[in-house]
């Protein structure tokens, strides 16, 4: 395969170029996004193919990176982390990936994403208290050499979307 048909992941790994979905794989990550633990058999019996097939498809879905993982959906504040933020980066332009890398060492960090507009990156964080939200803003993100000014929206309500189905 050339490599410009070859495509890294986010962690840095080299996958192969997608396949098509048909409406089988579409229906079968529909429900894994609603019940990541569905059982083979039910995912087999809800989309209507066989076991064997069922898990071939979930394994190729894996293996092309369609599905990066599974896991669960935290409710922070029960979880001990009450204060979530969004927060805006200004970086060193061609500093992403050094970013990138120590903004996933971070405690709290739940997405990062590099974005075009007013500011380079969007970061989300989950924090125990307004104390360590400060402690990670002030000490933590501004001491990284290439992030250039920082603007904290703090997260008054939040609520995950259910998949539409």
């Amino acid at each position: 395969m050339a490599p410009e048909q070859m495509a890294d992941s986010p962690g840095g790994a080299v996958l192969p170029p997608p396949r098509p979905l048909d409406a089988v794989d579409q229906d079968i990550l529909q429900m894994l996004q609603t019940d990541g633990r569905a059982s083979i058999r039910s995912v087999a019996e809800r989309v209507h193919v066989s076991r064997a097939n069922a898990y071939a498809r979930i394994n190729r879905l894996l293996e092309d990176g369609v599905i990066r993982g599974f896991g669960a959906r935290v409710d922070h504040e029960r979880a001990g982390q009450g204060t979530s933020a969004y927060i805006t980066l200004k970086i060193v332009q061609n500093s992403w990936r050094t970013v990138r890398e120590e903004l996933r060492q971070l405690p709290g960090a739940s997405h990062i994403a590099l974005v075009g507009g007013d500011f380079d990156v969007l970061l989300l964080v989950h924090t125990p208290d307004n104390r360590a939200l400060r402690e990670l803003v002030l000490t933590r993100l501004q001491a990284i050499p290439e992030v250039l000014s920082t603007r904290t929206l703090l997260v008054f309500e939040e609520e995950d979307l259910e998949p539409q189905g």
